[in-house]
């Protein structure tokens, strides 16, 4: 079983990931800039592997201020982030996912540990 340990920005909220309009959805310049930034780490680290495989994924979210957020909405920017970046085919190989709440750390950021089920 491959494991993978990254360290990622905190991402936009999902209100500043997506917009939507009468004419559809889309990302916005915040949400663009975000899926570059992880596209060059998963690049960097010779990550973009496109995995077939079921995955396992934990994030431990170390938020940057003190403001209340609720975790659950982390994944979706972060996930679309590391399908467009080529990680894995699509976020639906995910099995098994856990998000916790870490200490806060200024700029904030995630620790995310990813395990190829098969």
């Amino acid at each position: 079983m491959k494991t993978y340990r990254l360290k990622l920005p905190w991402p936009p909220t999902i209100n500043h990931y997506w917009k939507h309009s009468r004419w559809g959805h889309y990302i916005t310049e915040k949400g663009k800039d975000y899926r570059q930034n992880i596209i060059t780490l998963i690049k960097q680290q010779d990550l973009d592997i496109l995995t077939p495989s079921r995955i396992r994924i934990t994030i431990t979210a170390h938020p940057p201020d003190r403001r209340r957020r609720d975790i659950d909405n982390l994944p979706k920017a972060v996930f679309d982030s590391l399908t467009h970046a080529h990680f894995w085919v699509d976020d639906e190989q995910i099995d098994d996912m856990r998000i916790t709440r870490g200490e806060l750390i200024k700029g904030g950021c995630l620790d995310v540990q990813i395990w190829e089920l098969d």
